[in-house]
């Protein structure tokens, strides 16, 4: 298992090594025993370039998947069909989830939350993604959403979340 974050806003201080660990517990949670998965905070101009460019959205978003099992960066609905979800124990991940941490911020205020809990959020969306979970039908959205407090839930139960916020070495 091979999991990198890479902290490159100045928003917020970021604890990467606990974001890891964040990321370590869910994808043992969810029976993925194999992954390559990168992990980069970034800010709302970097973000807003990312979606523009591959998404052709104009502005920024709060996260963007890119798997790259399929070869085909975003991820989609086509993740669903590759993925094995009778036997989830065989599923490997091979992507990159791009968070903004200014959108987390605006996000958080409006919801009455915290940021790093909107970070967390946004790490079990995109590994859900990866998963081949799809959010662009009402129905499946609301599925998704579902999965998310679940996950989310659970993995504030194990791991203060308001310490993803403290302190951290930046580490290449």
């Amino acid at each position: 298992m091979n999991i990198v974050v890479a902290n490159r806003q100045r928003t917020r201080k970021i604890n990467s090594r606990l974001l890891k660990e964040i990321t370590e517990a869910l994808l043992a949670d969810l029976n993925v025993e194999e992954a390559e998965l990168g992990i980069s905070l970034v800010a709302e101009r970097e973000m807003t370039l990312i979606n523009e460019t591959f998404l052709r959205h104009e502005g920024p978003t709060d996260v963007i998947t890119f798997d790259y099992e399929l070869g085909v960066p975003p991820s989609g609905g086509a993740a669903l069909k590759r993925r094995n979800r009778l036997k989830p124990e065989l599923q490997a991940l091979h992507g990159e989830i791009f968070i903004c941490v200014d959108e987390a911020i605006l996000q958080a205020n409006k919801f009455k939350t915290k940021w790093q809990a909107e970070i967390v959020r946004y790490i079990v969306h995109g590994v859900l993604h990866l998963l081949g979970h799809d959010d662009r039908q009402a129905a499946a959205r609301r599925r998704m959403k579902c999965e998310e407090n679940r996950r989310l839930t659970g993995l504030s139960r194990k791991f203060s979340l308001a310490q993803i916020g403290g302190a951290s070495k930046l580490r290449a």
